[in-house]
């Protein structure tokens, strides 16, 4: 799904970050899930998108030729990752994510 033009996600709820990060960092089906769906797995850590916001899964999406970032850089960008998903979501934010 494409992001709606001109309306960004809003920042994540920092309970829901927290999982996310939880789960990316220690979670292989997690992982999976969020590499095939961002949407699916956002869902499973209670994320819920705002009325007529485009959903923060749509940013997170990594493409399939991607490699999600391994769980050791995860945990030890734990401290940036939560800074960056504290403010309205872009595109760019999937490259957070992403093992390259």
């Amino acid at each position: 799904m494409a992001m709606k033009k001109g309306v960004k996600p809003a920042p994540l709820d920092p309970k829901v970050t927290k999982k996310l990060l939880d789960k990316l960092s220690t979670d292989n089906d997690f992982r999976r899930l969020f590499k095939k769906d961002a949407n699916a797995a956002l869902a499973q850590v209670g994320y819920k998108a705002d009325a007529g916001a485009s959903s923060a899964g749509d940013c997170m999406q990594l493409q399939a030729t991607d490699s999600i970032a391994p769980k050791a850089k995860i945990a030890r960008d734990r401290t940036k990752l939560e800074s960056a998903l504290k403010v309205p979501l872009s595109f760019l934010c999937a490259k957070d994510f992403s093992a390259d």
